[in-house]
């Protein structure tokens, strides 16, 4: 049974750091992109990043230079974070894992991610 299970948001001022992470276990062999996502209140979803098999990323023009994804293979897990730094209030969302399997993608639940400026 493949789950996603993220974890990381919070409340930060401006200026601050904040990582998240999504870790994903069952069929990880075929796991192609993984990605993170972005709604704010009001807004339609949107793209923040994305990585694939081969660690290739792609970034939305908003965060280029202050976010990083990367992913961790593990033996029965991979795991994709977002390294979020010179964060401020445009960031404030909830934060969506993206995991692409061949033939099925998922979701993460979300969390919340609150910048005061």
């Amino acid at each position: 049974q493949v789950q996603l299970v993220e974890s990381g948001g919070g409340l930060v001022q401006a200026g601050g750091s904040l990582r998240l992470s999504c870790a994903t276990s069952g069929s990880i062999f075929s796991i192609n992109n993984m990605g993170w996502y972005r709604q704010a209140p009001g807004e339609q979803r949107e793209l923040v990043a994305t990585i694939t098999r081969s660690s290739s990323t792609n970034y939305a023009d908003s965060v280029k230079g202050r976010f990083t994804i990367s992913r961790v293979n593990a033996k029965n897990t991979v795991t994709v974070y977002l390294q979020m730094n010179s964060l401020n209030a445009e960031d404030t969302a909830v934060y969506y894992c993206n995991v692409q399997y061949t033939g099925l993608e998922l979701w993460g639940q979300g969390t919340l991610v609150t910048v005061s400026s």
